[in-house]
């Protein structure tokens, strides 16, 4: 029995920031997000906690993004790849630093070139623009390191993707719960749940139409 969905969509993401006025230019000078509430918070939190300001930008749709700004502390490493949350060292690979991102929807394709266009006469420029599969995407680097993603549907997503979804990750679980896990075998234990769901979705089908 599926549980009831009761929330509604992203409050906000907080990240923190050692560089204020430079996210304060990207996002709401840049990108035109406004700013829509702030904490200011002086002897908070234990003895060594140091005062913050935590403020939110308006990303649209009731969401926020939010910043904490710790007065006095200083950047915890070097983060010539990463950001100021997670640094990386050369050893680790590119698409790994890059897959920690926020991707923020837009409604269509005028849109998407008009973030482009904000961003490329900014000091942040676009870094990649690509189509996924049903969606495009550009991308940068906000003054944190945090990269920063705006996508536009180039279509619907069908149900018959959404029931593919679940069995891709019904065959997910299974497989990495199992000794050596592959892409290989995700693709087996996919047809095989294909196969034993088959005749369950034939009779659904055959309901639907009576």
């Amino acid at each position: 029995m599926a549980l009831e969905h009761k929330v509604r969509g992203v409050d906000h993401a907080a990240f923190p920031t050692f560089d204020p006025a430079g996210t304060v230019r990207f996002y709401r000078d840049v990108l035109g997000f406004p700013v829509v509430h702030s904490i200011c918070a002086a002897g908070w939190g234990p003895e060594n906690h140091p005062d913050f300001i935590h403020f939110f930008f308006d990303i649209g749709n009731d969401d926020r993004i939010a910043f904490f700004y710790y007065f006095g502390l200083e950047p915890q490493h070097a983060h010539e790849r990463g950001d100021v949350y997670a640094g990386f060292g050369p050893e680790v690979p590119e698409f790994f630093v890059r897959s920690r991102h926020l991707a923020i929807h837009v409604d269509d394709e005028a849109d998407l070139l008009e973030y482009r266009r904000r961003l490329d006469d900014s000091q942040w420029p676009v870094e990649m623009q690509i189509q996924h599969e049903t969606i495009e995407s550009i991308y940068t680097h906000d003054p944190n390191g945090y990269m920063v993603e705006f996508t536009r549907a180039m279509r619907p997503v069908t149900p018959q993707e959404d029931l593919d979804a679940n069995l891709t990750i019904d065959a997910l679980l299974d497989v990495v719960t199992a000794p050596d896990p592959s892409f290989g075998k995700l693709l087996a234990r996919k047809a095989e749940l294909i196969v034993e769901r088959a005749a369950d979705w034939e009779a659904a089908r055959e309901g639907a139409q009576v």
